[in-house]
């Protein structure tokens, strides 16, 4: 009998694993999904008109929030294009990676942990197309690590460019080109991320001619848009509130840079239309990619993920550009949209605290790949998802640690109520407190508010604790 069972057994095996492996072959695997990184330049988070702006036009942008989910309060944690960039690379404070204008390039560890690296070992296809903003060592042999197709913009390259067949062609135009180009190159068989970084809509910083729309070089394309719209004045323009900074700001590149684009109402009337111009045209960009991933069929698996590099001042306050501590600074638009999700899990809105450290986790999550523990973001993949299963922040650093005389150095503490910032550098150190529930312009410094003093040394201790959690 048991002769007889193995000579069965032994006829019947091959049958049942061929029968197996025939039913495992038809199990479908899960894909991973494909991720495209649009970043923008100096945009804050009011400026589009999904979040309420009563004039620019993002409808590209738009479409996404409606069917994706948008972060009322995203931020980043230095405000400036060099210290943002490289957060978003590395996943980590500005403290931590030590990156800004005129310091030392990225650490070789940091690259090797950064999220265009990690995809690629894992198998990803990677690519890069504008403004790469920041140095790294051992560049020569870590690019080609980290991208399979890698098109960055030169620093300072100017706007318009003339191409191959004569047409004069704008610096977001082209980066869609080399989008484009890259989508095409990519099919269903294997994931790819690719990145797309804007210098749009950073002014021409060399430019100081009053009126001229060069400080804002926009698209043909769009050329057409408001024009007959007057720019109604920026909040928090009342000159008494610039009166009453510390002269340490009212002389700082913020106010430079505000006579070169906004302290004059043709100034204002030009500029303004020509930023928001600059907007609408890369928005413009943003739906040829789109509409290109459709054509190769691959926009019901890429996930979209939008922000900007920083906030931005356009005359608020009497200022211009970023650099400080107020919410027009360090607030940014943000969107995540994923294809996948059901009909009903779309158009959300998130309040909670989206970082851009928190950038590359959640590519990674997104992607599969294990997020290294040296980072200090977090994925936002489980709100998008409604997945959060722990609590999450309730505040974080923000500092701005660039060595330059018109650019004050500080560190400091948003939370949900209240923002802290310690201009460490000034003789004596200069304070800010603001109540965010009572005074959500932050017109008012509470710093010598006895009512506050518990408060301010709850903060001045967050502050100190977490700068060195985040040093170790």
């Amino acid at each position: 009998m048991n002769k007889l069972v193995k000579i069965v057994g032994y006829f019947l095996l091959p049958l049942i694993l061929f029968i197996g492996c025939k039913h495992v072959e038809k199990i479908p695997t899960k894909k991973r999904p494909n991720i495209v990184f649009i970043l923008a330049d100096d945009q804050r988070n009011d400026v589009l008109s999904i979040a309420g702006h009563p004039i620019v036009q993002t409808p590209t942008i738009d479409k996404l929030a409606n069917n994706g989910m948008r972060f009322t309060n995203a931020f980043v944690t230095t405000s400036i294009c060099a210290a943002s960039r490289a957060s978003i690379f590395t996943g980590l404070y500005e403290s931590k990676h030590n990156y800004t204008f005129g310091k030392d390039p990225i650490k070789k560890e940091y690259t090797q942990n950064s999220y265009p690296y990690l995809l690629k070992k894992s198998g990803y296809h990677t690519g890069f197309v504008g403004k790469f903003g920041i140095e790294i060592e051992e560049k020569d042999s870590l690019i080609p690590k980290m991208f399979d197709f890698f098109k960055p913009a030169p620093r300072n390259a100017p706007y318009f460019e003339i191409s191959a067949d004569g047409s004069r062609r704008h610096s977001a135009e082209i980066k869609g080109d080399q989008a484009i180009e890259y989508i095409n190159q990519q099919s269903n068989e294997n994931p790819f991320c690719l990145s797309i970084s804007f210098n749009a809509v950073h002014a021409v910083d060399g430019n100081k001619t009053p009126g001229n729309e060069g400080h804002y070089p926009y698209p043909k394309a769009v050329a057409h848009l408001y024009k007959n719209i007057e720019m109604p004045q920026p909040e928090s323009s009342d000159p008494e509130i610039f009166e009453n900074h510390p002269d340490f700001l009212k002389n700082s590149m913020n106010r430079v840079r505000f006579r070169w684009r906004w302290d004059t109402e043709e100034k204002y009337q030009i500029n303004l239309k020509a930023y928001y111009r600059m907007i609408s045209g890369y928005d413009l960009v943003i739906r040829r990619v789109l509409d290109a991933l459709k054509s190769k069929g691959l926009d019901d698996n890429t996930i979209i993920i939008y922000m900007a590099d920083n906030g931005y001042y356009m005359g608020n306050r009497g200022f211009a550009g970023k650099w400080s501590h107020y919410e027009e600074s360090i607030r940014v638009p943000m969107v995540i949209y994923d294809p996948r999700k059901s009909v009903k899990d779309r158009g959300l809105i998130s309040d909670n605290m989206a970082l851009n450290i928190d950038i590359a986790s959640t590519i990674l999550d997104y992607a599969n790949v294990k997020v290294p523990a040296i980072y200090q973001g977090t994925s936002l993949k489980p709100l998008v998802n409604n997945s959060l299963k722990r609590a999450w922040r309730t505040n974080f650093m923000i500092e701005h640690q660039m060595n330059h005389p018109e650019i004050p150095k500080y560190v400091g503490l948003r939370n949900k109520q209240y923002v802290y910032a310690n201009y460490y550098e000034q003789n004596p150190p200069y304070e800010y407190l603001h109540d965010l529930e009572k005074d959500p312009d932050q017109l008012k410094n509470l710093i010598d508010n006895t009512d506050y003093k518990d408060i301010l040394d709850d903060l001045r201790s967050q502050t100190s604790h977490l700068k060195n959690k985040i040093n170790n």
